[in-house]
């Protein structure tokens, strides 16, 4: 698959029409992953939309990466994880939204992290979780620890799948059909990868939860338990609301939770548990995909046939024996053949397309095919779990009948025995009746018995006493009796009981075992059927890339067109970074350059740019070296070579004009090597012949002796302790602050005083002037306390633990800079108000107030950029900052306005008036001004020499009359 088709299938899938992603898009994205074994094209295009800015994006850049994590390849997830952490920032930025796609993209991201995560920790798992239940065992690797964890873990899973269903369905208005509207169903479409996830997440959840209460104690599993019943709950009631939705029900059916959830604490409950299965209709994916069946339903004679009628369509009949003999064509002219060549080109990409749209249906109906055997051998393997669980119970069942057996026996000597204790209780009941009959008799005699001796007496207790056992004896017979019977009623009946459920059970065997022959017929028709799909599959394959290489071989000759016109475009984005680079030397002899300055700071960033981009550079040549016919990423990086490389030169000759002698012509004549290494460098990525063996290291020691150089021209640091520099630096914004409040009050006073003794155009100019004066002291104490702002800003944020102090010193540079730049605002705010005051006294000049207020304003730059250097670029503080530069630009701007303007005021009232003067007179001042003006020329000269010798000694022992000292130690 060609990375273009698939970048622009990237792109059509995330848009920012709040519409579903399209399912061939989303395909084509997919097939692209399998194709490079990777995702880095995806996430080269995805790096390049603004996901941040833009919520609906967001929302179906998530929704097509759900989908490559399940279905692409499975180095998509290699790939995905180095952006793991931009995925979780903006996860972050976008949970600060309460409502619409903000907050969904913000959960989704969150799940999206979570996925990888899980997948990371569990490899065994695949995108898609399709696993058999001998894979899931392996996964933990027969530890109960192993199991316990990953419980955990799916149950973090399917908590964040849970959030996102029920946040998209708590975002839309159910009382409206919008499952039918675009921007429902945008946001429904992501809830069918979340359904898919949840199914197989439950299922595994369940199972092992099972094995965890086969092996752990019920108490310790007390809170899994818990929180399984509330996602039970969750999934169920989204399952059963998804499932009324009418845009799922053409899409895909959604499995039913049972009523109750599983009872953990019964072992025998796993057996009563059907894994949900969730149905994609093999007609189509989604409402806009394309029917591709067809293409597989065509036997390989009728695509044949198709193809050569098209064939015959484009090039006539008599291509039969050469089909690619243009010039034989009768009348055809070059036009022809580039509609021609056009022509082959769309059918190329027609048959292309079929091919792709074939593979990719294959693979679904593979995958189907895969799945439904998969359910099938569950299905087998769950029957023969029933049918030994049956035959285990039957088995237990005619144990039980044979105890039921030996219990029968012992009744039957039970009975027999009874038999015998009544035998015994009627021998007994004729025993009391003798002796009944026999004490009436005794009672009969009773008065003859009294008159006998006391023997007697005891004969008659006793035979009292025997009669009350014999009593007893037989209540206790009768009792035997009675219980004796009871216990054998009982038994008859759950005898009788037992055989019943025997007999039931034995027939749900025979059915099971029915159903399971029933169940292997249709698994050996369906990999049957699967295999005849494959031999048709691969007929169709192998001719279509028959056809396919025929026409590929037409387009190694474009190809090779396309990277001679690159190497072309190469040639002339080289030659004009030649130009550039050249340009940069010419201008080193400009006589108008040499008032041009800069300092070691700036020339060692523009260095390190120059460094950094030869770095890109070689790595971008070796790419192109590798694969040439890809010069996008290379063109670019020549460019900002020579942009770099140029500026680098110019800033390093404009360095040397404020550096002693020696170091200047040093750091010219190694800029002016570097650009004769940098051209040569070019030259030889211009050539083709020296391409593959271009090196810019020249180049890079040009600038390594560049930085260098620069190194040892920066200022010294001062000569302070470190601790005392952040008091150094509160002291010296405090000081500069004074400084601004007393030139304002001395101006005031200044304008007071001159509104008092003053009239006229003289007046009116110096309120002009001090009114300006005023201006920009006020526009620079709002920089100073914008500066002191920032950089309390700067501190808290960067010390961490450590104190202000402890912050300045470990930043001693940026320290002295910010104290350096606070020293010169203080001292050009009280230089300014001396010249001002000798100009409104009449005793100064209009040109050195001009000059007082550009140094100034060069100064709070310094102030600017030295507080600015560590500040966050999106910090309020620093835009305020900016507005205040700003402001005190504006405000040297009037000041340098009000000048000019009260300086013509006063030369047009002092204006010469000749008209009296004589002939010979007039000649005697025309040369005695043009004596003088040779003398101000001269002068102006030796001034000018005079001021570049003071840059240049200013440059070299910057800071020592502020206590700066240099440090050879360092």
């Amino acid at each position: 698959m060609e990375v273009g088709k698939m970048t622009v299938s990237i792109n059509k899938a995330i848009n920012t029409q709040e519409v579903a992603v399209k399912e061939k898009h989303a395909r084509t994205c997919i097939l692209g992953t399998h194709h490079e074994k990777g995702a880095q094209t995806f996430w080269s295009v995805v790096n390049r939309l603004p996901l941040s800015s833009n919520a609906v994006l967001c929302w179906k850049f998530c929704h097509v990466f759900h989908k490559l994590l399940r279905d692409g390849h499975p180095n998509v997830l290699k790939d995905s994880l180095r952006y793991k952490n931009e995925l979780n920032d903006m996860s972050r930025m976008w949970s600060h939204l309460s409502e619409g796609y903000g907050h969904l993209c913000s959960i989704y991201l969150k799940l999206l992290r979570t996925k990888m995560e899980f997948h990371t920790k569990n490899p065994r798992f695949p995108g898609n979780l399709q696993m058999s239940d001998r894979q899931l065992d392996e996964a933990g690797e027969n530890d109960v620890n192993n199991f316990f964890q990953l419980t955990v873990e799916m149950f973090d899973y399917l908590e964040c799948e849970l959030n996102l269903f029920q946040m998209v369905f708590s975002s839309l208005d159910m009382s409206r059909s919008v499952s039918v509207t675009a921007a429902g169903q945008c946001r429904l479409a992501p809830l069918i990868q979340v359904i898919l996830d949840c199914s197989h997440l439950y299922d595994y959840t369940v199972k092992l939860l099972f094995k965890l209460h086969s092996c752990l104690p019920a108490d310790t599993l007390q809170g899994h338990r818990d929180r399984f019943l509330e996602q039970f709950r969750k999934l169920k009631d989204l399952f059963y609301r998804s499932s009324n939705l009418q845009y799922f029900k053409r899409l895909i059916q959604i499995p039913q939770l049972p009523e109750n959830p599983p009872n953990f604490l019964r072992a025998s409950a796993l057996s009563e548990h059907i894994s949900p299965v969730v149905v994609i209709p093999a007609e189509a994916s989604s409402p806009d995909s394309e029917p591709i069946t067809d293409l597989v339903e065509m036997d390989t004679a009728s695509q044949q046939s198709l193809f050569d009628n098209k064939f015959d369509d484009i090039f006539g009949s008599s291509f039969s024996n050469d089909p690619f003999n243009f010039n034989s064509q009768n009348g055809m002219n070059k036009d022809d053949k580039d509609r021609l060549i056009e022509q082959l080109y769309r059918e190329i990409s027609a048959l292309k397309e079929e091919l792709e749209n074939f593979k990719a249906e294959s693979h679904r109906l593979g995958v189907q095919l895969r799945g439904r055997i998969s359910e099938l051998e569950a299905e087998l393997a769950e029957q023969q779990h029933l049918k030994q669980q049956a035959l285990d119970d039957g088995d237990f069942l005619r144990t039980e009948l044979e105890e039921l057996k030996k219990q029968w026996e012992d009744t039957e000597k039970a009975q027999r025995s009874l038999t015998e204790i009544e035998r015994k209780a009627q021998a007994n009941e004729q025993r009391y009746t003798k002796l009944k009959e026999k004490y009436s008799e005794l009672v009969q005699n009773h008065a003859d018995l009294l008159r006998k001796t006391q023997e007697q007496v005891e004969v008659l207790e006793t035979l009292k006493r025997e009669l009350t056992a014999s009593k007893q004896e037989q209540q206790a017979l009768q009792s035997t009796l009675k219980s004796s019977l009871q216990s054998e009623a009982e038994r008859s009946t759950r005898t009788a009981g037992l055989e019943q459920e025997r007999d039931t059970l034995v027939v749900a065997v025979a059915q099971r075992s029915q159903e399971v022959v029933a169940l292997q017929a249709e698994l050996q028709q369906l990999k049957d059927t699967l295999d005849s799909e494959k031999e048709s599959s691969s007929k169709s394959l192998e001719t279509l890339q028959t056809r396919l290489g025929e026409k590929e071989s037409r387009e190694q000759a474009l190809q090779q067109r396309l990277l001679d016109e690159q190497f072309v475009l190469l040639q002339c984005t080289v030659q004009e970074a030649e130009q550039i680079v050249q340009d940069s030397l010419n201008r080193l002899d400009d006589p108008t350059h040499i008032s041009c300055t800069s300092s070691a700071d700036y020339l060692l960033s523009r260095t390190l740019a120059a460094s950094d981009c030869i770095e890109r550079l070689q790595g971008v040549h070796g790419k192109y070296l590798s694969n040439r016919s890809d010069v996008s990423s290379l063109l670019p990086c020549v460019a900002l070579f020579a942009h770099l490389i140029s500026d680098t030169i110019l800033q390093g000759s404009a360095t040397s004009h404020m550096v002693p002698m020696e170091p200047a012509d040093l750091l010219s004549e190694t800029c002016k090597q570097c650009g004769s290494e940098a051209l040569r460098y070019l030259g030889a990525l211009k050539d083709e012949a020296s391409l593959g063996g271009a090196d810019c290291t020249a180049v890079r020691n040009c600038l390594s002796q560049i930085s260098a150089i620069g190194e040892e021209l920066r200022p010294k640091g001062l000569d302070v302790e470190q601790e005392e520099l952040g008091d150094l630096v509160d002291k010296e914004m405090a000081a500069t602050s004074a400084a601004v409040e007393t030139a304002v009050a001395r101006i005031e006073d200044m304008l007071s005083k001159s509104r008092a003794g003053d009239t006229g155009v003289k007046l009116e100019v110096n309120e002009r002037i001090l009114g300006s004066c005023t201006d920009l002291m006020q526009a620079i104490q709002v920089l100073v306390l914008a500066s002191k702002d920032l950089q309390r800003e700067i501190v808290e944020s960067g010390r961490g633990a450590a104190s202000p102090k402890e912050f300045y010193a470990r930043n001693s540079r940026w320290t002295e800079g910010l104290i350096s730049a606070s020293k010169a605002v203080g001292w050009g705010a009280t230089v300014m108000v001396d010249a001002a005051d000798l100009v409104v006294q009449g005793k100064g000049k209009f040109e050195e107030l001009m000059v007082c207020s550009h140094e100034i304003a060069a100064s709070t730059a310094q102030l600017v950029a030295a507080s600015k250097v560590k500040a966050d670029k999106d910090s309020a503080n620093l835009a305020r900052l900016r507005q205040a530069s700003r402001g005190v630009n504006q405000a040297t701007a009037g000041v340098v306005a009000s000048t000019k303007s009260g300086k013509s005021q006063i030369e047009e009232k002092d204006s010469m008036d000749f008209s009296s003067m004589t002939l010979t007179q007039i000649k005697r001042q025309e040369m005695d001004s043009q004596v003088r003006v040779l003398e101000l020329e001269n002068q102006l000269q030796k001034e000018r020499q005079k001021l570049g010798e003071l840059r240049k000694k200013h440059y070299k022992l910057a800071g020592v009359a502020e206590g700066w000292d240099e440090d050879a130690a360092e």
